[in-house]
């Protein structure tokens, strides 16, 4: 397959939209994104689009609208996962859809009065931003009482909050509302050079840079007709495969922790800093935010680095090994996994869960093996899928993901290309938009890339998975106790600041 995302682009009018997208729905598509965009200044009005994917099938469909007072069709009867997005849409654009639900999502007094991705949007010239009262969803009955949650949270986790409705400690309804610390990364991204862009886009998520840098790269590499060599591509999944191992070590050993088990924290943390140690030696950084870049890589690793990694493969194998066996006869640490935070198979086809998460619950779904780039396209990734659907289920696989990523790793260094590792770009051949997608360690990662007249950004908009997968954390906790929320919660592990931008 090609190094590039050649998505199939429709342009649908506004009887279609709906209709389109519930004839994917109904052939087993999945909602990847859905986004807008501001074409005023191009006598275009603004301009909707979804990404649907199907198998091995990409499709981005369009909807135009005249004018702000259009008010566009929802598909979060279609999708469930449409509805946040549609609603950022609404605090973005300040475009509206039918039946959506009107509470602001990402706007917490963050900016101004008025639509910050409007071309003509001028923070310094609005008037000052007011705090609103967020009507959450009340739950009555005898016995029922709320636990508000954060946003603020102790340590360096972002903020989020969470209202549980709950009789004693049995949890009957949690309510999320997120998007506490908007940051304007779609703002920043405009006017910028392509090439800094990559740099940007490595920082919409810190623990998933390498697969957003990878993604935006794709792109730019899309609109400059670039091809990366070999050698790039090789370390590019080097590279992407240790940003999976180095998260999931990291959540394997806060699960054991959650479930009171220090040992597994105090392990797979030593083995975690191994990881970012050697990151460090062999690419400059222990998380890599600007090694993958336009045409190729940074710098390719001397041979003793790379023999340092190989090794390295092997011990954490082994390591690996032990520590699951431990896990798995651990009578204490199974009994606070299983049959906690279950969400079943057909509830997580229903509402969209994607990646990791959806793999636990039974779902079959990695684009490393389904829709594989180079050069996953000549690595035969063996595919984990666990069926419970439970804590139990994401800690397995987990183990199983970092098994196969591992012997990826042993792969790829044993198999090192030769030639140069880097390309240099040519000029914008078309102005796209062009898309990138890779699989992150989360799911699937998406990049949507235009390029100005100038060669500059016009506009850019990365999605990361946990837009589809928090509104399932929500019906995860139904039913369970309320210590066991860090538990469920940690198991999914899904990120704020990506679904902040």
């Amino acid at each position: 397959m090609e190094h590039v995302t050649n998505p199939e682009v429709e342009r649908l009018v506004r009887s279609q939209w709906t209709f389109t997208a519930r004839a994917e729905r109904e052939a087993g598509a999945q909602l990847l994104a859905l986004w807008g965009s501001d074409e005023r200044d191009r006598a275009g009005g603004f301009l909707l689009r979804a990404a649907v994917l199907r198998g091995a099938r990409l499709r981005v469909l369009e909807l135009a609208l005249a004018n702000e007072a259009e008010v566009f069709p929802s598909l979060a009867e279609i999708f469930p996962a449409a509805a946040r997005m549609e609603r950022a849409v609404c605090d973005l654009l300040g475009l509206r859809c039918d039946g959506m639900d009107a509470r602001p999502w990402l706007r917490h007094a963050s900016w101004p009065a008025g639509a910050p991705l409007r071309r003509d949007f001028d923070a310094a010239h609005q008037a000052p931003a007011q705090a609103e009262p967020y009507p959450f969803v009340r739950v009555d009955g005898d016995g029922v009482h709320e636990i508000p949650v954060g946003p603020v949270h102790a340590g360096i986790i972002e903020p989020g909050h969470f209202r549980f409705s709950v009789v004693g400690e049995k949890v009957l309804r949690l309510e999320q509302r997120l998007g506490y610390v908007h940051k304007g990364i779609e703002k920043r991204f405009e006017r910028m050079s392509l090439a800094d862009g990559r740099r940007l886009a490595a920082r919409v998520c810190g623990d998933s840079a390498v697969a957003f840098s990878w993604a935006y790269c794709i792109a730019l590499e899309t609109l400059c007709a670039t091809t990366p060599p070999p050698l790039a591509l090789a370390l590019r999944a080097l590279v992407l495969e240790r940003e999976r191992i180095a998260n999931h070590l990291g959540d394997l050993g806060a699960l054991g922790n959650d479930a009171g088990f220090a040992f597994g924290l105090s392990q797979f943390l030593r083995l975690k800093e191994d990881l970012l140690r050697a990151n460090a030696q062999a690419f400059g950084a222990r998380y890599p935010m600007d090694y993958v870049v336009p045409g190729g890589v940074a710098a390719a690793p001397d041979a003793r680095a790379a023999d340092a990694l190989l090794a390295q493969t092997s011990t954490l194998e082994r390591s690996l090994r032990e520590l699951r066996a431990i896990y798995d006869g651990h009578a204490g640490v199974q009994d606070r996994f299983r049959a906690c935070g279950v969400v079943k198979a057909d509830l997580a086809a229903r509402l969209g869960l994607v990646g990791l998460a959806a793999r636990a619950s039974g779902l079959s779904g990695d684009l490393r093996c389904e829709r594989p780039w180079a050069p996953y396209d000549r690595l035969d990734v063996r595919p984990a899928l666990q069926q419970g659907g439970d804590v139990a289920a994401r800690v397995a696989l987990r183990f199983d993901e970092t098994q196969e990523s591992l012997r990826l790793c042993a792969l790829l260094l044993r198999s090192l290309p030769q030639g140069e590792h880097r390309a240099s770009p040519g000029a914008v051949a078309q102005p796209g938009p062009a898309y990138g997608l890779v699989e992150g360690w989360r799911g699937p990662v998406l990049v949507a890339l235009e390029a100005d007249d100038d060669g500059r950004v016009r506009r850019c908009h990365p999605h990361d998975p946990s837009w589809q997968n928090w509104p399932l954390l929500e019906h995860a906790v139904i039913g369970n106790i309320v210590p066991d929320f860090p538990l469920i919660n940690k198991s999914f592990n899904l990120s704020y600041s990506g679904q902040d931008l």
